[in-house]
């Protein structure tokens, strides 16, 4: 490629949700993934650290903006209330300014918890938690139009229960929605044109691949398929003379044992649930569940989705707080519950500032999540081996009084689960694999050292490295550095100072009044939620 220029004004972020750094190593130094092995020549590369839960809803934010999830405002796919209730998090919720905000033209592809569609100077299309194709999910609102006669069956995921016990027919449905993605990157490069400073793309397919099928021939088949559509991205970004950043937002690795967090919990009297007396006695009397509900309801052509997105979502949360169940939040009885876990391992100590029925003088905190961290650290398996990981959330979260107490999570082979159950742990299921914390940074273009090694790398430092890079100061919030070792030493970001902008953190935006019914279906395929 050509290195005529010192700089860009310029930058291409191709992510590629859930690649881990070994596999891309290991396979581009076996020949395997020759874009990829071109890319680690010409460029700088090495781990990228993600977010503390190292999820999605956490960690595309911080990649976006620079910032960790105290400062963006998003800590799961669902934001917990006062009242113990959840509704989705959306791109409302954001509450720092994402790269797309700061530079512009900028064209925005199936980025994870941008939906719904913000008005900027460019493209956008959202992607993951955007609940069907049937809403307004393109800015231009026309785009949708153009997707629809480009790709006509274009979706933003896929139903992961349909696909359970079918894997091969599995493997083909992320192949074809692959496919479709790369369709819609190609309509969108073509509707830029020349006129775009910065392009945001996300390919979610290796993720959900994943988490049901962990084989490494297979894997290896779908990463050459990213390795293709690298190629053609390397291409393009080499014709508009751009730097080009490739990241995960986590890496991947293989689970054996599911871990309800919960249980442990309630074993110990942090937790307890709600008696099945009243309402709920009557019904459980009866023998009727939640399941059994919805089931007769489908019967005679009610579905879930339907009450949902007919009634108000608090009289919702009203009758499914009578239904008895295993639901993780409207089963436990706050009255008589010190701490409880919610989301993607996020611990909330029940206190009477935070929550409508805390029991927990704010004095008590400290001390009771010193209880539960030891309570947590002694789950081992039978050779001493912890099963769950505890981190202090004032440590990970410290601008943010309301984020979570701690974080618990799953251990290397080990998955933290949040179902309220009668064990302590459970049986994988249909699911192979999920998060680790390490996943990827590659770059190239005319101000990147070719062969660099990047060492230490951390999501949030994607946002500062490509601003700098393009010659875009940084917010002066930001919590990520710019990675000086992936510059070259004659591009001019190299020697040149940091220049920061007065960015601060904002107010979220008015609230998403969608049915995300179809939306919680697909995270629960996937694991993400109970």
């Amino acid at each position: 490629m050509s290195r005529s220029s010192p700089t860009s004004e310029r930058a291409f972020v191709l992510g590629f949700d859930g690649v881990p750094w070994r596999l891309i190593e290991q396979w581009s130094e076996e020949g395997e993934l020759p874009n990829f092995a071109q890319l680690r020549e010409d460029g700088a590369s090495g781990s990228l650290e993600s977010t503390t839960p190292a999820t999605t809803p956490l960690a595309w934010p911080s990649i976006a903006t620079g910032v960790w999830p105290d400062k963006h405002g998003l800590y799961g796919f669902q934001n917990l209330s006062s009242g113990y209730s959840h509704e989705m998090y959306t791109s409302q919720d954001v509450q720092q300014p994402t790269l797309w905000e700061q530079v512009s033209p900028a064209h925005v592809g199936n980025v994870p918890m941008s939906y719904p569609a913000t008005e900027i100077d460019g493209s956008m299309v959202t992607g993951m938690m955007t609940p069907s194709t049937e809403r307004e999910y393109t800015h231009p609102p026309e785009l949708k139009d153009e997707i629809e006669a480009r790709i006509p069956d274009y979706d933003i995921s896929l139903d992961y229960p349909d696909y359970a016990d079918r894997l091969d027919e599995f493997e083909v449905a992320v192949d074809d929605m692959l496919a479709d993605r790369r369709e819609l990157m190609q309509l969108q490069m073509d509707e830029a044109g020349e006129d775009w400073r910065l392009f945001f793309f996300v390919y979610t397919a290796p993720d959900r691949f994943q988490h049901l099928i962990w084989d490494m021939d297979r894997i290896l088949d779908h990463y050459k398929k990213l390795d293709e559509i690298l190629g053609e991205v390397m291409a393009y970004t080499d014709r508009h003379d751009a730097d080009l950043y490739v990241v995960s937002d986590h890496g991947f690795g293989p689970i054996e044992e599911l871990v309800y967090v919960n249980h442990f919990l309630e074993r110990d009297g942090y937790l307890h649930r709600e008696e099945d007396d009243g309402a709920r006695g009557a019904l459980a009397s009866l023998g009727i569940s939640r399941d059994r509900i919805t089931d007769a309801l489908e019967r005679v052509g009610i579905s879930e989705e339907m009450i949902v997105s007919t009634l108000p979502r608090a009289l919702v949360d009203s009758v499914a707080e009578q239904i008895p169940g295993d639901h993780a939040l409207y089963d436990v009885d706050y009255d008589r519950t010190v701490a409880f876990v919610h989301g993607a391992g996020c611990l909330y100590v029940n206190d009477t500032e935070r929550f409508d029925s805390g029991v927990v003088d704010p004095n008590q905190i400290p001390a009771i999540k010193d209880e539960l961290t030891d309570l947590f650290e002694s789950v081992t398996d039978d050779d001493g081996q912890q099963k769950l990981t505890v981190s202090d959330g004032d440590e990970l979260f410290p601008t943010d009084d309301g984020s979570p107490d701690l974080v618990v999570n799953g251990n290397g082979v080990y998955e933290a689960r949040n179902a309220l159950t009668g064990e302590p742990t459970g049986d994988t299921g249909t699911y192979a694999a999920s998060h680790r914390s390490e996943g990827i940074v590659l770059c190239r273009g005319p101000s990147i050292e070719p062969g660099a090694s990047l060492r230490g790398a951390r999501v949030v430092d994607i946002a500062p490295t490509l601003l700098h890079g393009i010659g875009e100061p940084v917010p002066e919030n930001a919590d990520g550095r710019v990675l000086f070792d992936a510059f070259d030493e004659a591009a001019t970001p190299a020697s040149t100072k940091v220049e920061r902008t007065g960015v601060s953190k904002g107010e979220g935006g008015e609230a998403v009044d969608d049915d995300f019914t179809d939306v919680e279906d697909r995270l629960k395929g996937l694991g993400y939620m109970e």
